[in-house]
């Protein structure tokens, strides 16, 4: 049992909640602990979900013979028609909380359903952090990533093939989210090998053997399905024109290595510097999530140079990622760069050095493991509560 830095009992005081999430990510876990008197639906039993699915205005029975204000409905894509009867219940008892897990969006987007209409708030559940690990075994999570079940796992080779063939499996067939699987498996393969750069639909398409079009919604899928994530650029410097596309990454680590059956990974490589950039987006995001920030995440790469910042906070704090155990001056020239072009706060590169130390007294190097200490501190991105 890891403790969890997402608490969730001060968000549901106001509202209802959606708590959305990859598969084994630990939302039932989280809720069953946190909450320990809720009433719980679990749409993954056999029984439950034929009752529901058949008979939706049943859950309104069940609830009204219920003493507890607070309604946990698992995994509520599986039966959307749900969120009417929720609707119904929170106009009609409004001391009356729900909060809604999914680990996937794309089935209630697609459905048109009912999503409460700004009566619930949202937020995510990632694999975990460096604060819930205590700032241990980082290095391991390069490679393994940090999806709970895979941590403690005493196979985690098997695991993660395992993880990736029940997605494919549960999340994709069982949903119906595309008509050719064996053209999505082989998108996914291709989509990990990009991760981590610029999205280019043609090409991927073309090494998939799908046209662009179905490329697009195969990379909204893994979105929609929180398997991956957008990172826009940063469009704001005015001398030197930044790019246009965005970048992709996979939600895990773990994940993406065994999408590309790649199960070591040795320092001094490239490998293990694009590690390194996916935890660091990875505990950007969730740090940023879970503090409900507004601050914007993006990256930034001008259009006529090779040079780029891997992280922008807010337009003011830039961060740069290298695997190298030893940084130097000619690492520092996309900070120095967007420092021509914009006030920046603080200039960061994050490596695999031992300790600390500063380059030309205003950018800081710091180790993966102490960068991480400092942001769940709010020692990188201050300001936040």
């Amino acid at each position: 049992m890891y403790k969890l830095f997402l608490k969730l009992a001060g968000l549901v005081r106001y509202k209802s909640l959606f708590l959305f999430g990859p598969r084994q990510t630990g939302k039932s876990t989280l809720l069953k602990n946190q909450f320990p008197d809720a009433y719980f639906v679990n749409l993954l039993e056999a029984d439950t979900f034929r009752e529901l699915s058949t008979r939706p205005e049943t859950l309104r029975a069940r609830i009204e013979a219920q003493k507890s204000n607070l309604v946990i409905v698992d995994e509520i894509q599986k039966i959307p028609e749900l969120l009417n009867e929720v609707h119904n219940l929170i106009e009609k008892e409004k001391s009356r909380r729900f909060i809604l897990t999914g680990s996937s969006a794309r089935a209630l987007k697609r459905r048109g359903v009912n999503l409460l209409g700004g009566r619930a708030l949202s937020t995510h559940l990632f694999p975990l952090v460096s604060w819930e690990l205590e700032f241990e075994k980082l290095e391991d999570t390069l490679l393994w990533g940090s999806l709970p079940s895979i941590i403690d796992s005493d196979l985690k080779k098997e695991d993660l093939k395992a993880y990736v063939g029940t997605y494919l499996q549960e999340e994709i067939r069982a949903e119906g989210l595309v008509r050719n699987l064996p053209a999505f498996s082989r998108f996914l393969e291709v989509a990990a090998l990009c991760s981590g750069q610029q999205l280019n639909y043609v090409g991927v398409g073309s090494d998939a053997m799908v046209n662009e079009r179905t490329t697009k919604d195969y990379f909204q899928i893994l979105i929609d399905t929180f398997l991956g994530k957008e990172l826009a650029p940063y469009r704001k410097t005015k001398t030197r024109k930044s790019v246009a596309t965005s970048k992709f990454y996979l939600f895990d680590t773990g994940v993406w290595n065994a999408l590309l059956g790649r199960f070591e990974i040795s320092p001094k490589t490239r490998e293990f510097g694009d590690a390194l950039e996916h935890r660091v987006f990875h505990e950007l995001t969730s740090y940023l999530n879970y503090k409900r920030s507004d601050e914007a995440l993006n990256y930034w790469r001008p259009q006529k140079q090779e040079a780029e910042v891997d992280f922008l906070v807010g337009g003011r704090i830039a961060i740069e990622v290298k695997g190298t155990s030893r940084v130097d001056r000619g690492d520092t020239k996309g900070l120095a760069l967007l420092s021509e072009e914009l006030k920046l706060q603080k200039k960061i590169i994050v490596c695999n050095e031992s300790t600390p130390k500063k380059l030309d007294s205003n950018i800081e190097v710091l180790p993966y493991k102490i960068f991480c200490q400092r942001l769940w501190a709010d020692e990188i991105i201050s300001g936040l509560k």
